[in-house]
């Protein structure tokens, strides 16, 4: 009898049920339910409270036990397991769910679409080449997807604000700046650092709202542009986070190349993404990020460090870093 088990791969296939209830529990606010409620809830009260069928109320809840993502006390009682609270509580500036519900609304189901995707080479999001612009035009979109990128920055950005030797830097922009969360995490913890965000103009009121939120407003500030047809504004520290993924390679080296056409002599520029590991062999996340990207854009892919430096080095930097930020982030820094 053969040794070798279907478990892993029945697993993996099965997978999206387990994401699904997530996604779902995210959408539905049942971690802030139960954080709100500062004790644990009965089925029938959380029931209400999120406002669901209590027809497959009970499943829901204890699948969610059983992922481990919330506890059930000896009388039936549901309560947020300590991640939870601190990373699904929407009241939390931990809270992470912005970037779940932004993967459960566009993303999920365009997933859908990879098999298809994979036979066409094309993208399968309707609005492909226009997304940042239609996306910029609604400002309802706007605000959730720039809490989304808030979301998915803000551990990569209290990395970079602790890995990076900013004492000896004195201005810092980030390119493609969203809400702000990356340069307000920096001058958060560095009170001699100024700059701000570069983005398309309508975001504006967006990142100011934000960064006055933080007491930030005296020393980070808003620059508006479209870095297809602008210079990029000059610092001593640039940061791409996420943005090259979203381009095929020769758009990849022109943003590069503006980049450091923009830095002073000595300047640095910090691309962070999800690399895939050089070997191509382990880092399933970057692989699976550059399939988003087959789905989502016309030419995007995500690359090894090794990718990139050798782009960079092409353009003129050296002295390169690679430092690890997250589980599954990275910063390349390179040097002008």
């Amino acid at each position: 009898m053969s040794s070798v088990s279907p478990e892993r791969i029945l697993k993996l296939g099965y997978a999206y049920r387990e994401a699904k209830v997530l996604l779902s529990a995210v959408e539905l606010g049942v971690f802030t339910a139960l954080a709100e409620a500062k004790a644990p809830l009965a089925v029938e009260t959380l029931t209400n409270r999120i406002g669901i069928n209590k027809r497959g109320a009970r499943d829901f809840f204890d699948a969610l036990v059983a992922l481990e993502l919330l506890d059930r006390d000896d009388i039936g009682r549901y309560a947020c397991r300590p991640e939870t609270a601190l990373y699904l509580d929407r009241q939390k500036p931990t809270y992470l769910g912005d970037e779940l519900e932004y993967s459960n609304a566009p993303l999920y189901g365009r997933w859908n679409l990879l098999t298809r995707a994979l036979k066409s080479g094309k993208p399968q999001n309707a609005v492909v080449g226009k997304v940042y612009p239609g996306l910029y035009a609604d400002p309802t979109a706007l605000e959730a997807f720039a809490k989304a990128m808030s979301a998915v920055t803000l551990q990569a950005a209290t990395a970079i604000a602790a890995k990076f030797p900013w004492p000896q830097y004195q201005t810092v922009i980030d390119i493609g700046s969203a809400q702000g969360c990356l340069p307000v995490q920096i001058a958060h913890v560095y009170a001699h650092l100024a700059g701000g965000g570069f983005d398309l103009p309508p975001i504006e009121p967006v990142f100011d709202r934000y960064v006055k939120k933080y007491g930030l407003s005296s020393r980070l500030r808003f620059y508006p542009g479209d870095f297809f047809q602008d210079p990029l504004p000059t610092a001593d520290v640039l940061i791409m986070g996420r943005v090259l993924h979203n381009w095929d390679l020769a758009t990849k080296k022109m943003l590069l190349k503006k980049a450091y056409d923009a830095l002073p002599a000595e300047g640095a520029l910090i691309v962070y993404e999800r690399l895939i590991d050089d070997e191509r062999r382990v880092n399933a996340t970057g692989l699976l990020s550059s399939l988003n990207m087959l789905i989502m854009t016309e030419g995007g892919f995500e690359f090894t460090a090794a990718d990139c430096v050798g782009w960079m080095h092409e353009i003129g930097f050296r002295d390169f870093r690679v430092e690890p930020l997250t589980s599954d982030q990275s910063m390349i820094i390179g040097m002008k």
